[in-house]
């Protein structure tokens, strides 16, 4: 018998012992340990209060020329320090951030003789880590078969998820236990996705966001995707673990590297409170500065675009039915539906500059979209060659004339060969006439052959444009493009992207559930701005042929969708005339800002509702939005954040009487009243509805 007891005492201690003792590092509530184990893995954990978040949790690699990259670690030394500083940013939802976080270096020596260091940054609402590869001589250039990163889950936790899918981001969220997750339906029923590449049924996209059973709110995602790979998420539903899982390229390796050099932050943020969660700035600050000076010319900015008429079938893209579609002289044969003429165009035009937005998106302008989608072909569109109905020379002295600012569209078909070859000559022919933006698009499996849309050599084609772009003074909105990592730190010119299901979907699909919008914040936007293009006024009926086909939303929320879902370029996306039907509810788009000085989250649950404060950029104004799910709800608002002693005008657009998503979701009211600091709003959202409100300061 005590021989039994000394066995299982033995067995006790090494599950709970360690070779090295825990290294802690905490900011407020949040802390970090580090600690080696017998077989020299180096582990980690975060704990939130006490509690349990991440538990002792792998690192480390397998390289293609170290299969064991991630035990037989020593440590040889450890460094702290403490930063606490605070920056502006170019633009974005608030004009100054603080950055105040313990970091902890940890120095690893490889059984076989190579490097490794492990930084840990720990900021009040979570952790940061990265691997570094110093220099070194035994380890030069190197292949990364996979990254050992691990996340083990204190349970199984309700998660708002979509596939880990290598080519594509646009699905539709699940929220389901970790046990549930099975990403195989999901990606078989997606047929409005144009690429799906997805080799694990148990694999999910980052930013991944948690809900415990017990109240925690947690966000496991990753910043400063460069020269890397994305990382995805394998599921153990039974241990709760979560696996680093990386976008490979053709030959299934992950990441072609070269020290010294380092991975992305691995990110984990925690918190008590879905607002608070919303309200980190850490993804962003564990991004790099921006290197350039004098940045000026970087311009948020509303804008119309020829677009949503070619989405609901009004007009095309193509200029003619088929590429072979030509005449004796060899010339392309007009279909007549071409939305992107001289005559349209100046419509926008005038459009704009009578209700002062500041620029005109023109899509299908340049030859090439006959030929462009599904051949998996590399040359396709060159950039700078118009349709014959398409006067770039005319149409940019018009514009100008107007005060209006437009916008380049460059579809590359998934061709990141050939964009990249056209690219100095598309940003000369941009900054000749007169074109300071440029949304890019990635439709279509990729060129070169064998890549992924989310692998490392398109990663780095992302970072090229974006690179040329502050050369030439261009800003972008990409499409199509791997979910951002606030990389907008760095690159102030990356203004936003897509990299989710859009409300483009509702145009040609089954479009997006109601609760679609309160889930969006908590995970895509994450790691930065999305170009969601809200704001369409005709719900119903806009489908040419498809009668039941609608926007699953009530008029007021997509107006309150301009404060709730963020981003410094964002899209009046409906057509003119649907916008001139309805002044009243128009004015708060034209009265919106892009830019803000303070955010303040005033309440938010990932899934249900979302309420959110902004005060505008040099102003004294403010804006709310107000969304909620498919079912109704009523909240009552604080306007603490107002100054005291000021008095406001409070413009209410709501959801009308009788309004639904489903039934009736036209309807809205206008209301105006006086408020103050000391004021109580009560809001009545309707099922998938919301609230839109404009606080303008009253001159005394």
């Amino acid at each position: 018998m005590m021989k039994l007891v000394i066995v299982l005492l033995v067995l006790l201690y090494s599950v709970v012992s360690y070779a090295t003792p825990p290294l802690e590092i905490s900011r407020e509530k949040v802390k970090l340990q580090f600690f080696i184990d017998e077989q020299g893995r180096p582990l980690y954990a975060v704990l939130f209060n006490g509690r349990d978040v991440v538990k002792p949790s792998a690192m480390g690699f397998i390289l293609e020329t170290d299969t064991g990259f991630y035990k037989n670690f020593s440590l040889i030394n450890v460094e702290r320090k403490v930063v606490d500083e605070t920056w502006k940013p170019v633009w974005g939802e608030c004009s100054t951030i603080r950055n105040n976080y313990e970091q902890l270096t940890v120095h690893l020596k490889h059984g076989s003789g190579k490097l490794l260091d492990i930084v840990f940054r720990v900021f009040a609402d979570g952790v940061g880590f990265r691997y570094e590869f110093p220099r070194q001589s035994g380890l030069i250039y190197f292949v990364v078969k996979e990254e050992c990163s691990q996340f083990k889950l204190a349970g199984n936790h309700k998660a708002f998820w979509i596939p880990g899918d290598f080519d594509s981001n646009e699905y539709a969220y699940t929220h389901s236990l970790l046990s549930e997750v099975n990403n195989t339906p999901v990606v078989r029923a997606a047929t409005d996705i144009a690429v799906r590449t997805v080799t694990d049924s148990l694999a999910v996209q980052t930013p991944l966001m948690l809900k415990t059973a017990d109240g925690l709110y947690l966000n496991i995602h990753e910043a400063a995707l460069l020269n890397y790979p994305a990382m995805q998420l394998h599921v153990d539903k039974k241990e709760f673990v979560l696996s680093s899982n990386l976008v490979p390229d053709a030959y299934n390796n992950k990441a072609y590297l070269h020290a010294p050099t380092h991975t992305p932050w691995r990110t984990i943020l925690v918190s008590d409170k879905a607002a608070d969660l919303l309200g980190s700035k850490t993804i962003l600050n564990l991004n790099e500065p921006p290197t350039e000076q004098g940045l000026s010319w970087i311009k948020p900015m509303k804008f119309v675009g020829v677009w949503w008429e070619m989405q609901t079938g009004k007009s095309t893209w193509n200029y003619s039915d088929y590429a072979d579609s030509v005449n004796t002289d060899g010339q392309l044969i007009p279909n007549g539906r071409h939305g992107a003429n001289t005559a349209n165009v100046k419509r926008y035009i005038d459009f704009a500059a009578t209700n002062k937005i500041g620029g005109v998106l023109v899509e299908g302008w340049d030859r090439g979209w006959e030929d462009w989608f599904g051949n998996w072909k590399e040359n396709v569109f060159d950039f700078v060659t118009p349709y014959p109905d398409f006067n770039v020379k005319e149409i940019t002295e018009y514009a100008r004339s107007k005060g209006v600012t437009m916008i380049m569209h460059h579809e590359t078909s998934g061709s990141a060969t050939n964009y990249e070859r056209q690219l100095d000559t598309a940003f000369r022919f941009m900054q000749q006439f007169g074109y300071p933006a440029v949304k890019t698009g990635y439709v279509g499996r990729i060129v070169p052959r064998g890549e992924h849309h989310d692998g490392q050599w398109m990663v780095n084609h992302y970072e090229r444009v974006l690179q040329q772009g502050m050369r030439y003074h261009v800003m972008v909105d990409a499409h199509e493009p791997p979910r951002p990592t606030g990389l907008q730190r760095t690159y102030p010119n990356f203004m936003a992207c897509e990299a989710a299901r859009g409300n483009e979907y509702h145009a040609f699909s089954n479009g997006n559930a109601p609760d679609h919008e309160t889930i969006l914040p908590f995970t895509r936007l994450m790691g930065g701005p999305m170009d969601y293009t809200p704001g369409i006024f005709k719900l119903t009926g806009y489908a040419p042929g498809m009668p039941d086909r609608s926007v699953h939303s009530t008029l007021a929320k997509q107006l309150a969708l301009y404060v709730t879902l963020y981003s410094p370029v964002e899209m009046v996306a409906d057509l003119p005339e649907n916008y001139e039907a309805k002044p009243d509810a128009f004015q708060f788009i034209k009265d919106v800002p892009v830019d803000w000085d303070t955010t303040r989250i005033l309440e938010a649950e990932p899934g249900d509702y979302i309420t959110i404060a902004r005060k505008g950029k040099g102003t004294n104004n403010w804006f709310i939005g107000a969304i909620t799910d498919e079912n109704a709800r009523s909240t009552t608002l604080l306007l603490n954040f107002l100054d005291k002693g000021k008095k406001y005008k409070a413009t209410l657009y709501e959801d009308g009487a009788g309004a639904n998503w489903k039934t009736n979701p036209a309807a809205y009211s206008i209301r105006t009243i006086t408020v103050d600091s000391t004021t109580k709003l009560k809001l009545a959202l309707v099922a998938g509805g919301g609230t839109a409100i404009s606080i303008m300061q009253i001159d005394q």
